[in-house]
């Protein structure tokens, strides 16, 4: 069987887009949670303006809370100097930073141009590689912008080129509003495997329009070994019209083991836990779909946990 690892990102791209405000110890929980059901990467945080993304206020109090025992790795999401000295001093594991394809969703999402938020990720890198951290970069509305349309795919790769400088240990393609096809995330995925040489990809897919289960399928067959997701399929930007959720891990977990890929998480688990944070954010359902359809083969359970 193929390995796939899985980052799960309920923790922070889940909860920045709800509106409700969870308390710090629900937040480490939804960790906890993540960590029990066997998730080994959790973007956990991100190191922002707290006025601009409210969700996310708390950062160093969640690094504080959560488990550490040894073989989870934790990401903070940075976007300039003073997220990086404060995800260092918060005692992160990795760093991810997000480059966007398009002017004006960058100008929109970080307040910055493309060329400035590439020069961001080379500073980040380098001093992140400096203090021992990991650091990745997000290449953000690759498949296509909310406000300049379609994103050519030579303008995609011209932007991993340039964060090639920085010495990612990782880089992502982003579907960050949904508008992927299986067929543009293949040719995608061909194109930058050509350009990044050894550097790991990943890919991070939003079901917008009920295509990120295909999409991530699709990405793993061209041999991208590490897939963003996130319990209950909550999520989305707050900067982009009209963003949904990210594809539910869950949901994927299923996708991914029927078709012989092995993840070492457990999928009913993460389901247990997308069923129990969407209570919290008080919505009468999941998203994701696997807590309410459950396992097939069929398995007798013991009664969920409130």
């Amino acid at each position: 069987m193929s390995r796939i690892q899985i980052v799960e990102v309920s923790p922070r791209d889940g909860l920045q887009n709800e509106s409700v405000l969870l308390p710090t110890e629900t937040k480490v929980e939804l960790v906890q949670r993540c960590v029990r059901a066997g998730v080994r990467r959790i973007e956990a945080v991100s190191f922002v303006n707290p006025k601009r993304v409210p969700q996310m206020a708390d950062a160093e109090a969640v690094m504080a809370g959560v488990p550490r025992d040894g073989d989870v790795s934790y990401i903070g999401l940075v976007l300039n100097r003073r997220g990086l000295d404060r995800a260092l001093a918060a005692g992160v594991d990795e760093v991810n930073c997000v480059v966007i394809t398009t002017e004006t969703f960058s100008r929109r999402n970080q307040g910055v141009g493309v060329d400035d938020a590439v020069d961001a990720w080379l500073d980040i890198a380098r001093d992140a590689h400096a203090a021992g951290v990991r650091a990745s970069v997000t290449i953000s509305a690759a498949f296509g912008c909310p406000f300049e349309g379609e994103v050519a795919p030579e303008t995609v790769l011209g932007v991993v080129r340039r964060v090639l400088a920085g010495g990612p240990d990782e880089i992502a393609l982003a579907d960050t509003i949904g508008v992927g096809v299986p067929a543009h995330v293949r040719a995608l995925s061909r194109g930058a495997r050509e350009v990044v040489g050894d550097v790991r990809l990943r890919a991070h897919f939003h079901d917008t329009r009920s295509t990120g289960i295909a999409n991530a399928l699709a990405a793993a067959e061209e041999g991208v070994t590490v897939l963003d997701a996130s319990a209950g399929g909550i999520g989305g930007c707050p900067f982009a019209p009209n963003a949904t959720g990210n594809v539910g891990t869950e949901d994927l977990l299923y996708a991914l083991h029927r078709s012989g890929f092995d993840t070492g998480i457990d999928m009913m688990a993460v389901a247990d836990t997308g069923t129990w944070v969407c209570r919290e954010l008080g919505k009468e359902q999941a998203p994701a779909l696997l807590g309410r359809a459950g396992p097939f083969p069929p398995v007798d359970r013991p009664p969920t946990a409130p």
